[in-house]
């Protein structure tokens, strides 16, 4: 285990901590089918660099995906979530670029800022006509893969793009599982090309995966159509918190 966590800049206790935020992310990813990886980043940026997260999330994300794939291809816009994918896999690299070119300090900071803005304009359902179209359904996947490069918050945009549709609560949370799966297999391709998925972050991740699948598991046995309408609010209001908080202990 020692061996395994050798290469990230951890203590014993932030490793452990990890661990916590990790099973709470998938319990929130379980219920609301979002929010993973953010708040992962949220709140662990603060002490792991985002270009080691990045990886790291991959496995988790994938690992959610495939727990609840199924509900994911039923209930999903599958031609949208096709459009969406194309442009994600255009914009992955560009925002990847960027997360490794920058120091370590300057991209935590930009993810959180990118969390802070995207979650702000869910919670205020901010809607954008625009994206309706096959060209706008394109921009959208094209930010989420710059935005998923930076931070792996993709499916952050994706959930604004989906909320500007005027989707309800279960179609949304299935075409945000489909795209994520889908998104997640074109992204292992940069994140290989770039030298960001290691040999490190591959075990680092794989010993993580048991604490994100119980998280999962548990946050779709909570979740009930009944309380749909407070799922996305509560995890939008945690997001802001985590990411404000992290923020401002970085600038202090």
């Amino acid at each position: 285990m020692a061996e395994l966590w050798s290469a990230l800049p951890t203590s014993s206790s932030e490793t452990v901590l990890l661990f916590v935020i990790i099973f709470a992310a998938g319990l929130v990813r379980g219920f609301a089918g979002f929010a993973l990886s953010a708040i992962v980043m949220a709140s662990a940026a603060s002490f792991i660099p985002p270009i080691l997260l990045i990886p790291i999330l991959w496995f988790q994300e994938m690992a959610a995906s495939l727990l609840m794939a199924r509900g994911g291809w039923q209930d999903a816009d599958r031609p949208r979530t096709v459009l969406l994918v194309i442009g994600n896999w255009l914009g992955w690299p560009l925002g990847l670029w960027l997360t490794v070119s920058l120091p370590r300090e300057a991209s935590a900071q930009i993810a959180l800022v990118i969390i802070l803005i995207l979650a702000g304009m869910q919670l205020l359902k901010v809607n954008i006509p625009a994206l309706a179209s096959r060209a706008g359904t394109l921009i959208a996947g094209f930010v989420a893969g710059i935005a998923g490069g930076v931070a792996h918050v993709g499916g952050m945009v994706v959930a604004l793009y989906v909320l500007s549709q005027n989707d309800n609560a279960r179609s949304m949370r299935a075409t945000l599982v489909l795209y994520l799966f889908i998104g997640s297999l074109g992204s292992l391709i940069y994140l290989i090309y770039f030298g960001v998925m290691t040999s490190t972050a591959m075990l680092s991740a794989l010993t993580l995966i048991p604490a994100t699948l119980l998280g999962v598991w548990l946050g779709t046995k909570l979740f009930n159509p009944r309380w749909e309408p407070y799922y996305k609010p509560f995890c939008l209001c945690l997001l802001i918190g985590l990411a404000a908080l992290s923020l401002l202990r970085s600038l202090i």
